[in-house]
């Protein structure tokens, strides 16, 4: 029987990758002198700084910039809000979210189950959820309606077989 399983995953090394060019670009760009810009990435946290929140919003643009640019979805981002800091500084963490989560699963569990085929069955399996049918073009049509609606998270379709 045909599978598929759907997983939200996020490269970690791209993420890396355009905090440190986001940080590069903050800390030489003219709008940004005198503000003390951070940047700080550290397990599934990233931790902005910068003197006023007007600048912080400026450094998150910025960062957002370098994430699209290497293929990461702003999807993933799940950001507090920007909060108060020593000596008067702005400060906002964002965490990266990788993963299914249950109520997501169940989402997409409730969205595959609405298409009415009936040769398709999907279950959660820890972080991802396992699709099987009968057909191959039954699966395809439910990767297409899955890319259409929005979860609220990325997802990709890995582990396809017949």
């Amino acid at each position: 029987m045909p599978t598929f399983d759907v997983v939200s995953e996020i490269d970690m090394q791209e993420v890396r990758n355009a905090v440190d060019q986001a940080s590069r670009e903050a800390a030489t760009r003219f709008d940004f002198k005198g503000t003390d810009p951070s940047i700080e990435l550290a397990d599934n946290t990233i931790t902005l700084r910068c003197s006023t929140e007007e600048r912080l919003k400026a450094l998150r643009q910025v960062l957002e910039e370098k994430l699209v640019r290497r293929g990461i979805s702003l999807k993933s981002l799940s950001d507090s809000r920007i909060e108060e800091a020593a000596k008067g500084t702005a400060r906002q963490q964002i965490e990266i979210q990788a993963g299914i989560d249950s109520e997501k699963a169940k989402q997409v569990n409730k969205i595959i189950k609405a298409m009415g085929l009936k040769s398709i069955s999907s279950q959660t399996q820890g972080d991802q959820v396992r699709v099987t049918g009968k057909k191959r073009d039954d699966l395809q049509s439910v990767i297409a309606k899955l890319k259409e609606e929005d979860v609220g998270i990325p997802l990709q379709f890995t582990n396809f077989r017949d």
